[in-house]
């Protein structure tokens, strides 16, 4: 019997590895150095750019935080390899929708609430794996009436309103990135959840999933920001058709009139506050997070974009600079590596981006959100290259920020190699085949496998996760 298609890719391309020997970039790795005794030769592609990233946090943000230096140097280094000739190896992730875990019944592949974390058990359920990064995010929220939170904690007593059933799943979320980074289950070490069951003050319990006990990848947030002023938290208040963008022309000047400090401005201060409690526990417990705030900002229109989506590009990046400046500025984060993303510039969805960057003074990583294409119907070698080559001038590491589809699949099998983003997630439930809801029936378990266990990959957890990644190397404070 012939062998699955994964396999027998994965006896073409054994020679890839996860560190590369390019010259004056032969270094850079050591960060994210493997496990010395499981890392192959590098896998040569083709190099679409050949001028290499800063490798320092610091040219951005002199007061960077050593892990978040460690983290950036190291998806630097894998970008620079990809620049140089020799695929280095994509951390393989997943945005885990822990609001729609815990609240929606009709999420995911099984009827039912679920625990926090279920998508991120569930990788390695169907393929031995775990993700290597974990993205979620503390919005938009269930039709709640204001930012709240779960159980009282130092960051949201006296701040928020607690014990909120609806918002218990926050605290879920800095658990679960918390758990990524430093590893479930843990000894105590001061932070709020260090493994078994938690029992809440809402009447629900919180068990996350296990990885190891030690370090066991890197982490990410977006921000689904209900538009600012909002009365309810809720997706419908994210979109630009359920803002005051969809018919009030000057609403979004004043979102953004720090000089008249307008009603609308506080209001986005206030939900800037909201995250920056939250970022400031990490930053407290040592987790560096890549920040990818107000997505998609190129929306062809208001219609299927969100709040900030479709404006002047200089109106844009006021905004982005706004938040730039509290978060960094104000708050005094500096656990945070900030990841610019626009939607793919297919013309659809996405118009062209470039207007909209912030600045390199503002932004550590590119990436784009893809939902343009599918594997099945791009071109063989269209599929994500189109993206890939066009953030190349930005020159950032670059990252697939969100797709229904894991990289390595039956129509497609050398994406790693042919387009080594630094980092791949996948969106919430998409790996699961059968799901009540869209999105549904992306990817086959045979492309999961493929995916996780391709020799590109670089997965999370430790050596009995099957991870050839040492991740206790970003930890350096």
């Amino acid at each position: 019997m012939e062998p699955p298609f994964w396999k027998r890719h994965d006896a073409r391309i054994r020679i890839a590895a996860f560190t590369a020997t390019i010259g004056v970039v032969a270094g850079l790795l050591i960060a994210g150095a493997p496990f010395d005794d499981q890392a192959p030769a590098p896998a040569p592609v083709h190099s679409t750019a050949p001028e290499l990233v800063s490798t320092t946090l610091t040219d951005r943000d002199p007061k960077a935080a050593p892990n978040a230096q460690a983290v950036y140097q190291a998806l630097a280094g894998l970008e620079n390899a990809a620049r140089g000739g020799a695929a280095g190896g994509t951390v393989l992730g997943q945005h885990v929708e822990v609001h729609n875990e815990r609240l929606n019944p009709e999420y995911g592949d099984q009827p039912g609430l679920k625990q926090p974390g279920y998508y991120y058990r569930k990788t390695e359920e169907l393929t031995g794996r775990l993700a290597g990064f974990v993205e979620a995010d503390l919005g938009p929220g269930y039709e709640e009436p204001g930012w709240a939170a779960g159980d009282p904690r130092s960051y949201s007593t006296g701040k928020w309103p607690t014990c909120r059933p609806g918002w218990q799943y926050t605290d879920d979320v800095v658990d679960l990135l918390q758990g990524v980074w430093s590893g479930l289950p843990r000894p105590a070490d001061g932070s709020y959840y260090t493994g078994g069951t938690e029992h809440n003050c809402d009447g629900s319990t919180t068990t996350l999933p296990e990885n190891g006990g030690g370090p066991a990848g890197i982490v990410g947030m977006s921000f689904h920001e209900p538009y600012p002023g909002s009365k309810l938290k809720s997706f419908s208040e994210v979109q630009c058709s359920g803002s005051p963008a969809a018919h009030d022309p000057g609403w979004f000047d004043r979102v953004i009139d720090w000089r008249d400090d307008t009603p609308e401005y506080q209001a986005l201060l206030g939900d800037l506050s909201y995250l920056a409690d939250h970022l400031a526990y990490l930053a407290d417990h040592g987790v560096p997070v890549l920040l990818r705030p107000y997505h998609e900002m190129n929306a062809t229109s208001c219609a299927n974009g969100f709040w900030w989506a479709d404006q002047p590009p200089a109106k844009f990046k006021a905004l982005w600079q706004i938040m730039y400046n509290y978060l960094v500025g104000t708050r005094g984060l500096h656990n945070l590596i900030f990841v610019w993303s626009p939607s793919a510039w297919d013309g659809t969805k996405g118009g062209d981006p470039a207007a909209y960057y912030p600045g390199s003074q503002y932004v550590d990583m590119v990436g784009v959100d893809d939902y343009s294409t599918t594997p099945r119907t791009s071109g063989r070698s269209a599929w994500t290259s189109q993206w890939y080559d066009g953030l190349a001038s930005y020159r950032k590491p670059r990252m697939l920020a969100e797709s229904f589809y894991v990289p390595v699949n039956q129509a497609q099998n050398d994406t790693l190699s042919r387009t080594p983003w630094v980092v791949w997630s996948v969106w919430g439930q998409a790996i699961t085949a059968d799901n009540a809801t869209e999105p549904s029936r992306r990817n086959s378990q045979d492309d999961l496998t493929a995916s996780f266990r391709a020799p590109l990959a670089i997965t999370g957890g430790g050596r009995a996760q099957g991870s050839t990644f040492d991740w206790r190397k970003l930890h350096r404070q």
